[in-house]
């Protein structure tokens, strides 16, 4: 047997894709599908969640602030209005809302599990009237209303079980902590949806107390000018983009509102309330 040591073809071993283009389309193809795949466990978990009697969640100890006899008027206040607002929303029975006053520099106010409803002094010094006021309280009653607390729980608890697991698995710091990050970012999307729900019960119970819309816009314009300068993309923002707020609303009471919609001022006594400390 003859034997012969035939030219290799030029080429043979090289591919036409660039093995960093190859790595680039590997990787995205793998986030594309975990994106997907926390997007579904979110929906999933979300679905279960709301179904949690609230009964349930009642019995969850949760970390509320005590109420202070300083801030007694104030409380009695917030108690009545909040009261109005429940009754504009129409809660389910059984659903009850418990109003909490914290005296605190920080602009925020949220709900939590077990219909708790927390404001802080440093948002409520900058509202100029009741509308306002009723459109935050609203807000947040309608998390409640509409389950969003547990709901947002359940979906994050899923899907932070799930991304852990796939971390350990791989064991790479880099890769892990973009995994992550696409895992947080599929989350947020339900915040946005839920913030858009909240927005559309506030405005619709400020429009059965008072028969319109007017200074509801207001809450966002007084917390626009309080948020730092800088820029965040739309999809990664937890909360819908405040100018759209703002606008959204405006063009609801131009549409729906055709005399003119004065707010109703708060009581005289508010600003003094907000200022009492215990002696």
């Amino acid at each position: 047997m003859e034997y012969s040591n035939p030219e290799i073809p030029e080429g043979i071993n090289y591919s036409k894709t660039h093995p960093l283009k190859e790595f680039a389309l590997l990787t995205g193809g793998v986030f594309g599908v975990l994106f997907v795949v926390v997007l579904v466990l979110g929906y999933f978990a979300d679905h279960f969640a709301q179904h949690i009697p609230f009964a349930v969640e009642k019995e969850f100890h949760i970390m509320v602030p005590a109420h202070n006899d300083a801030t007694k008027p104030l409380q009695d206040y917030l108690d009545t209005l909040t009261r109005r607002i429940v009754a504009a929303e129409d809660l389910p029975p059984g659903m009850d809302i418990t109003v909490h006053y914290v005296d605190s520099d920080v602009i925020n106010a949220y709900a939590t599990l077990g219909g708790h409803i927390v404001l802080y002094r440093g948002l409520l010094e900058k509202l100029q009237h009741e509308n306002a006021l009723a459109m935050v309280i609203a807000h947040e009653i309608a998390h409640v209303k509409y389950r969003h607390v547990i709901r947002s729980m359940g979906s994050g608890l899923v899907i932070g079980v799930a991304l852990s697991m796939v971390s350990t698995t791989l064991g790479n710091t880099v890769v892990s902590g973009a995994i992550n990050d696409t895992g947080q970012i599929g989350m947020l999307k339900f915040s946005r949806s839920y913030e858009q729900q909240a927005d559309d019960a506030g405005l619709d119970a400020l429009r059965k107390m008072y028969g319109h819309l007017g200074g509801a816009e207001d809450l966002f314009i007084a917390i626009k000018a309080e948020k730092k300068s800088g820029f965040l993309p739309q999809f990664l923002r937890t909360h819908p983009d405040i100018d759209n707020r703002i606008k959204h609303i405006q063009q609801l009471r131009q549409a729906g509102e055709h005399q003119q919609s004065i707010p109703t001022p708060l009581p005289e006594e508010f600003v003094t309330w907000l200022h009492t400390r215990p002696e």
